[in-house]
C-alpha cells in the first residue's frame, strides 16, 4: 500500500482538474482497501474514493482528508458468471466478455472508470445498464464495519442510481458480479434505435458480440466519449447531466414551453420512464437552450462532439467548469422550465 502526501488529484481524474490531496492511498488488494478505510474512519478523517476518476468534480482547492486510490485487480470468468475486483477497467473487462462470446455488457464498451464504479451510478448506454447483468456486489460497510454481498435486489437500482449512490459514505465497493448470456456469440437483442441503425438491423435484433461492441466504440467516439489525451472533447465526465424525469404534471407544462417557445409544430423527445413518467433528453435540452457544439470562449466549454459533454480545453480550473455548468441549468430552467442535475460527483464544490 502506497502512501503519499499533498499529492494533486487532477492526473488521477478524466477531467485533469482539482487540487491536490492530503493523503493519497493507492490500494492494490481489497485487504488494503479494508484497511485503509478502517484507519481514516477511526482517525475521523474524510475519505475520497478514487476509482477510474471519471465521475469526480474535484473542487481547485482540493481535498483535506484521505483519497483512497482504489487500484485492485482481479477478472475471473466461470461459465457465464463473471467476477470484477473493483480497480478493473470497465472497458478492458467488456472487451474481455466479447472475446468469450458472452452477452451482457457489449453495449457497455468505452465507458471509461473502473468496474467498482459501475453499480454505484448503474452505468448504462446504448439500450444496456449494468443492473440487468448484477447479481452481486461485495462492498465494505463502513456502518457496520464488515465486508458484505448484497444481491442484485438488495442494490436498489433505478436510472442512473443505486443504494450506493443514496448512502455515498457507507458502502466502499470491492467486487461486483455479474450473470452474462451465452447466445453462441451473438449479442443481447438490441433495445437503442442508433445501436440498431448503425448496424443495420431492427431494434430486438441480435448481432455478432464483436459487431455490437465496434459499433457501440464508433457511436461513443464520434460523440467524444472514448477517452483520448489528444483529444480535449474527451477531457470530460461524458455526460455530464443526466436526462430529466419529469411527472405527468411535470411534462405537460414543459410541453406547453417547447410549443411556445420553438413553434407548434415542434415536440421534444419522450420516452417512457414507468408508471405517471416520462424521460426527455438532456442533449436535446441544452442544444435547443442556445448551448451548442462547442458552446463557450473560456478554457472549458461544451464538446465540439456533444452538447451533454463539459470539458477542459487545456489549463481549465474547476470553477471554469462549474460556471459553465452553472450557465447551462440556468439557460435550460428559464427556456423550459426544467432543472438539469449533475451526473458526476462534485468534492468540496456544488453545482
Amino acid at each position: 500500500m502506497q502512501v503519499l502526501h499533498d499529492v494533486p488529484l487532477a492526473p488521477l481524474t478524466t477531467f485533469r482538474l482539482g487540487g491536490p490531496a492530503a493523503r493519497l492511498v493507492t490500494a492494490t488488494t481489497d485487504t488494503e482497501v479494508v484497511e485503509a478505510v478502517r484507519e481514516a474512519d477511526a482517525a475521523g478523517t474524510p475519505l475520497l474514493v478514487v476509482g477510474g476518476g471519471s465521475n469526480l468534480v474535484i473542487g481547485d482547492k482540493g481535498f483535506d482528508g484521505t483519497a483512497l486510490k482504489i487500484a485492485t485487480r482481479g477478472f475471473e470468468l466461470v461459465g457465464n458468471r463473471l467476477e470484477l475486483a473493483a480497480g478493473e477497467v470497465w472497458t478492458d473487462a467488456v472487451g474481455r466478455t466479447v472475446e468469450a462470446g458472452l452477452a451482457g455488457i457489449e453495449c457497455l464498451a468505452g465507458i471509461p472508470g473502473s468496474a467498482g464504479a459501475t453499480p454505484i451510478q448503474n452505468v448504462g448506454a446504448y439500450g444496456q445498464e449494468v443492473s440487468s447483468t448484477i447479481t452481486e456486489v461485495v462492498a465494505y460497510d463502513r456502518t457496520s464495519g464488515e465486508t458484505v454481498a448484497l444481491s442484485g435486489a438488495e442494490c436498489a437500482f433505478s436510472y442512473r442510481h443505486s443504494r450506493f449512490k443514496a448512502d455515498p459514505e457507507r458502502y466502499v465497493v470491492l467486487r461486483v458480479r455479474f450473470e452474462l448470456e451465452d447466445a453462441g456469440g451473438l449479442s443481447a437483442p438490441l433495445k437503442y434505435a442508433e445501436t440498431a441503425r448503425a448496424l443495420g438491423v431492427e431494434p430486438g435484433d441480435r448481432v455478432p458480440l464483436a459487431d455490437a461492441r465496434e459499433t457501440v466504440l464508433k457511436l461513443r467516439a464520434g460523440k467524444g466519449m472514448v477517452l483520448d489525451p489528444e483529444d480535449h472533447d474527451t477531457w470530460s465526465a461524458g455526460s455530464f447531466f443526466t436526462n430529466p424525469i419529469l411527472t405527468d404534471a411535470d411534462f405537460a407544462a414543459f410541453h406547453a414551453r417547447v410549443k411556445e417557445r420553438l413553434g407548434e409544430d415542434a415536440e421534444p423527445p419522450a420516452y417512457p420512464a414507468g408508471p405517471g413518467r416520462t424521460k426527455t433528453s438532456a442533449a436535446w435540452l441544452i442544444d435547443k437552450a442556445g448551448f451548442t457544439k462547442g458552446y463557450g470562449s473560456g478554457p472549458a466549454r461544451i464538446s465540439t462532439k456533444h452538447t451533454l459533454a463539459l470539458t477542459n480545453r487545456g489549463g481549465a480550473t474547476t470553477e471554469d467548469l462549474l460556471a459553465l455548468a452553472r450557465e447551462v441549468v440556468a439557460g435550460v430552467r428559464e427556456a423550459f422550465g426544467v432543472t438539469l442535475v449533475n451526473e458526476p460527483v462534485t468534492v468540496g464544490v456544488q453545482l
